[in-house]
C-alpha cells in the first residue's frame, strides 16, 4: 500500500512541472504567433530526461496521450457530412489528393537522395512530411478573417484531405513493415477483409445502436451522459480495430463519420473538444520529451537543410497546383507558403514507422526537429512575403478582401417561433444552422426536410462549434424564460460581430434584457395578440380609424410603462397606465392618443 501511495504521489508530482512548463511556453508561443504546438514541443524537451529531467517515463505518457490523436480523428470525421464533402469535392479530392501524392513523392526522393535512406524508409519519412499543420494553419486563417473566403475554403479543403489521408498512410506503413511481429500477423488480404467488415459493423452500429442511444440520452437531458457516450463511442471503435490488428485511429475516424450527419454532431464536438485539447497537448509534450537532442545537436546543419528543402519543395509544388487550378499567382503563392510546413500528424506516422522498424529512433528525432523548425518558420514567411502576395492597389485604391458569401444565422430553438424565423430567413437565401434539445421536434422537423442539430444553444462552446464565430446573426427563439441578460452579454463578448436577437417570454423577461447587448428583444405573443384584438373590434363594427387609434394608444402606453418599470426596477410600477382604468378612457374624452414615437433599436417588443 505504501509503495502504491508513493507511486501515485510521484505520478502526480511529475505532472505539475509538465503542465506548468506547458502553460508558460504555450502562452509565450501563442503571443509570438507561433502556435500552441511549438510551445508544447519546447516545454516537453525542457522537462524531459535530456535537459532538466523533471519528468520521466515519456513512453508511458505517450501511450495515454495517443488517445488524443484518436479523439482528433473522431472530430475530423464529425466534420465530414456528405453535403459538405459534395460541395467541396473538387478541392478535397482533386487538389488535396494531388498535393499529398506529389509532395509525398518529391519529398521522399529528396530524403532518399539527400540522406541515403532506403526507398521504404524514404517513403515512411517523405509521405508524412507532405502533410501540413491543421493546428497551426486554421487559427491563422481565422485570425486573419479569411476562413470563409474562397482562399480559406480551398486551404481548409486541402487540410481536410490531408487529415483523411492519415488512414491510408498508416496502412501503407503497415504494408512496408519490417517488424517480425507484424510479419507474423494475418496476411494482407485478410486485413483488408477485416477492415471492410469492421467499417461495415461500425456504420451499422452507428445507425441502429448509437443514434437511438443518443436520442434516449437527449430525452433525459443528461449532459454528463452525453460526454460518457461520446468517449465510449471513440474508445469502443478504436478497441474494435485494435482487436483486429488494425489502426485505432481508423476506428475513431469511422466513428466520427457515422455520426457526422446526425443531429448530435455539434453537441458531441462541444463535449469531446476539451478532452481532445488536453490529450493532444499531452501528446506533443511527450513528443518533445522523446526527442533525441544529442542526435539533433550532432547534425544541426542537416536539420536546417532538410527543413529548408521541405519548405521549398511544398511551396513550389502547391503553388504550381494552385496555378493549375486557375488561382492567381499571388493567391497560389500564398497558399503554397501557408501549407509549406510539416504537420502534427507527422509525429504520429513517424512513431508508426519506427514501430514497423522502417526508421531508427535517431531518424525520428531528427525529422521531428525538421517538422518543428518548419512550423516555426510559417508565421515569419507569411509576414515577410505579405508585400508580394497582396494584390496591387487598383485605380480606385481598393485592395483584395474577403469575398462575402451571404449572411449566416444560428437559430437556437426550432419550435413554432423559430420555425417562422427560419423560413423567412431561408426565403432570403440566408444560410441557417438550427439547434434544439427537443428530440421529438427534431425528428418531426426532419420529416419536413429541416436539418436540426441536437445541443444546448445557451452554451458558448456549443455556439462556437456551430459556427457562431463566423455568424452574422444569433437568434434565441427559446420558449420560456431561458435567456438571461448575463448570457446575452457573454455571447456578445464572445462573438462581437454577430447581431443578437432574443425571444422574450413575457414582460418580466423583456425588462431583464432591456438595455443590454441584444440588437433586438421580441415579446413572443405581443403582435399576435394585437392582431386578434383588431379583428375582434372589426367583428363588432368598430371603425377602422378607431381601431388604428386604439392600437396606437396601447403601443404608446405599453412603451411608457416599460420605460418607467425599467427605470424603477419594479414590475408593479406605472399600474395607473394600464388601459381599462377609467382615468384613461380616451373614448370618453379624458385621454387622447398621440402619434407613436419612433422605436429605439432595443425596443422591439
Amino acid at each position: 500500500m505504501e509503495h502504491e501511495a508513493a507511486a501515485a504521489h510521484t505520478y502526480i508530482a511529475e505532472y505539475a512541472p509538465l503542465f506548468g512548463f506547458a502553460l508558460v511556453f504555450v502562452l509565450i508561443f501563442r503571443r509570438m504567433g507561433l502556435g500552441a504546438t511549438l510551445g508544447y514541443l519546447v516545454a516537453g524537451a525542457l522537462v524531459g530526461p535530456q535537459l532538466l529531467n523533471l519528468v520521466g517515463e515519456a513512453e508511458t505518457k505517450m501511450g495515454i496521450a495517443e488517445f488524443g490523436i484518436a479523439l482528433l480523428l473522431f472530430l475530423v470525421g464529425l466534420e465530414l457530412s456528405p453535403a459538405r464533402l459534395w460541395r467541396m469535392k473538387q478541392d478535397i479530392f482533386g487538389f488535396g489528393l494531388l498535393q499529398v501524392v506529389l509532395c509525398g513523392l518529391v519529398i521522399s526522393a529528396v530524403v532518399a537522395l539527400g540522406a541515403g535512406f532506403s526507398p521504404e524508409a524514404a517513403l515512411a519519412l517523405g509521405l508524412p512530411l507532405a502533410l501540413s499543420s491543421t493546428a497551426q494553419v486554421l487559427p491563422m486563417l481565422q485570425s486573419a478573417g479569411r476562413m470563409r473566403t474562397p482562399f480559406g475554403e480551398r486551404a481548409f479543403s486541402i487540410l481536410l484531405f490531408q487529415d483523411l489521408s492519415i488512414v491510408p498512410l498508416i496502412t501503407i506503413i503497415a504494408v512496408m513493415s519490417r517488424n517480425p511481429a507484424d510479419a507474423g500477423g494475418p496476411p494482407g488480404w485478410l486485413l483488408g477483409l477485416y477492415t471492410v467488415l469492421a467499417i461495415t459493423g461500425l456504420v451499422l452500429a452507428g445507425r441502429y445502436v448509437l443514434r437511438p442511444l443518443f436520442r434516449l440520452i437527449g430525452n433525459w437531458g443528461e449532459r454528463e451522459l452525453f460526454v460518457f457516450a461520446g468517449l465510449f463511442t471513440v474508445v469502443a471503435s478504436a478497441a474494435l480495430m485494435q482487436s483486429l490488428g488494425l489502426s485505432t485511429a481508423l476506428g475513431a475516424f469511422v466513428a466520427g463519420v457515422m455520426l457526422a450527419d446526425s443531429p448530435y454532431r455539434h453537441e458531441l464536438e462541444a463535449d469531446i473538444e476539451p478532452f481532445r485539447s488536453i490529450l493532444l497537448g499531452l501528446f506533443f509534450l511527450s513528443v518533445g520529451m522523446l526527442l533525441d537532442l544529442s542526435a539533433i545537436a550532432d547534425r544541426p546543419l542537416f536539420v536546417i537543410a532538410m527543413a529548408l528543402a521541405l519548405i521549398a519543395t511544398k511551396a513550389v509544388v502547391i503553388t504550381g497546383l494552385g496555378l493549375a487550378f486557375r488561382m492567381g499567382w499571388r493567391q497560389a503563392l500564398a497558399l503554397g507558403l501557408l501549407l509549406s510546413q510539416g504537420g502534427e500528424f507527422a509525429f504520429v506516422l513517424f512513431a508508426q514507422a519506427q514501430g514497423a522498424q522502417l526508421i531508427a529512433p535517431e531518424a525520428v528525432s531528427i525529422f521531428s526537429a525538421v517538422v518543428t523548425l518548419s512550423m516555426a518558420t510559417t508565421p515569419f514567411l507569411m509576414m515577410f512575403t505579405r508585400r508580394f502576395r497582396t494584390e496591387e492597389t487598383g485605380p480606385q485604391g481598393e485592395r483584395e478582401g474577403p469575398v462575402a458569401d451571404g449572411s449566416n444565422a444560428l437559430i437556437i430553438g426550432y419550435g413554432r417561433f423559430g420555425q417562422t424565423v427560419g423560413q423567412m430567413l431561408n426565403a432570403q437565401g440566408i444560410a441557417v444552422t438550427l439547434i434544439d434539445t427537443d428530440i421529438e421536434m427534431i425528428d418531426i422537423a426532419g420529416q419536413f426536410g429541416a436539418k436540426v442539430y441536437y445541443g444546448d444553444g445557451t452554451r458558448l462552446d456549443m455556439l462556437r462549434q456551430a459556427g457562431a464565430g463566423d455568424a452574422e446573426l444569433i437568434l434565441f427563439c427559446l420558449d420560456g424564460d431561458q435567456v438571461s441578460a448575463e448570457l446575452v452579454e457573454a455571447v456578445h463578448e464572445a462573438f462581437p460581430n454577430a447581431s443578437i436577437f432574443v425571444r422574450a417570454y413575457d414582460r418580466r423577461a423583456l425588462l431583464k434584457l432591456k438595455g443590454g447587448s441584444a440588437t433586438g428583444v421580441v415579446r413572443e405573443v405581443l403582435e399576435s395578440a394585437i392582431v386578434m384584438a383588431r379583428r375582434a373590434m372589426d367583428a363588432v363594427g368598430v371603425d377602422a380609424q378607431e381601431i388604428d387609434r386604439t392600437e396606437d394608444l396601447y403601443r404608446r402606453r405599453d412603451r411608457e410603462r416599460l420605460r418607467i418599470q425599467h427605470e424603477a426596477g419594479d414590475i408593479r410600477a406605472a399600474r395607473e397606465a394600464i388601459i381599462g382604468n377609467p382615468e384613461l378612457d380616451w373614448r370618453a374624452g379624458r385621454e387622447k392618443p398621440e402619434p407613436l414615437e419612433p422605436k429605439t433599436e432595443n425596443d422591439c417588443g
